[in-house]
């Protein structure tokens, strides 16, 4: 009988020995999992990014600025309340590119985009449409509010010193404003904007005295 009781207790001692030793694996297994979880969740949050932000110019790009456009439009169908779009074309990115070289032209769309995110507030969201396109997204504007960002931005550009390799260019930039209407859909923002932004560009008056105007209600 003690022969035969030690060996019980010695295969349950083993047995529990190796239920010790299986756990131990689990626990390493979860905490490799974990890892490659974060790793992963860290990929997809760079892939996300990548998605939805000009590199260039780290701003959002299309997809994203149109996205933030379409809940825009939402929430004035909604509830009310006003929003406004200021379209914005970097006048002569081409000639730029030709002259200097595509280096200068990256660095001039660069700066644009700085100045355009300092002439508007943290509420409001500056994206890039695409080649020397960029748009502004203003949160709770009027017309008339719209047109002083659209004014501030024009002087603004129109104002800073943008030098590259050694030398000093004019940087400007044309501007149509377009309110958001509870019927809208992203291309009729878009496209109101645009065609103000030609009108203004073709009439010949100088853009800055146009724009201007549309500011003094």
């Amino acid at each position: 009988m003690g022969a035969t009781s030690l060996s019980h207790d010695k295969a349950a001692n083993d047995a529990g020995l190796v239920r010790f030793e299986d756990a131990l694996l689990l626990l390493d297994e979860v905490e490799r999992l974990r890892s490659e979880l974060a790793r992963s969740e860290a990929r997809l949050a760079e892939l996300d990014a990548v998605a939805h932000i000009d590199t260039l110019v780290n701003l959002p790009n299309r997809r994203r600025f149109l996205a933030s456009l379409e809940r825009t439009i939402a929430r004035v169908r909604r509830s009310g309340g006003e929003a406004a779009l200021i379209f914005v074309d970097v006048d002569g990115l081409k000639a730029i590119n030709d002259g200097f070289g595509h280096k200068a032209g990256d660095e001039a769309l660069m700066e644009v985009a700085r100045l355009l995110v300092e002439c508007v507030r943290t509420s409001d969201l500056v994206g890039r449409l695409a080649g020397d396109e960029f748009a502004i997204l203003l949160e709770s504007s009027d017309q008339l509010g719209a047109w002083q960002t659209a004014l501030r931005v024009v002087e603004t550009v129109e104002d800073c010193q943008f030098c590259t390799g050694g030398e000093c260019l004019a940087l400007s930039v044309a501007v149509g404003v377009a309110l958001i209407r509870p019927d809208d859909d992203t291309a009729d923002v878009l496209a109101r904007a645009d065609r103000e932004m030609y009108r203004i560009k073709n009439i010949g008056r100088g853009p800055t005295a146009l724009v201007r105007d549309r500011t003094r209600a």
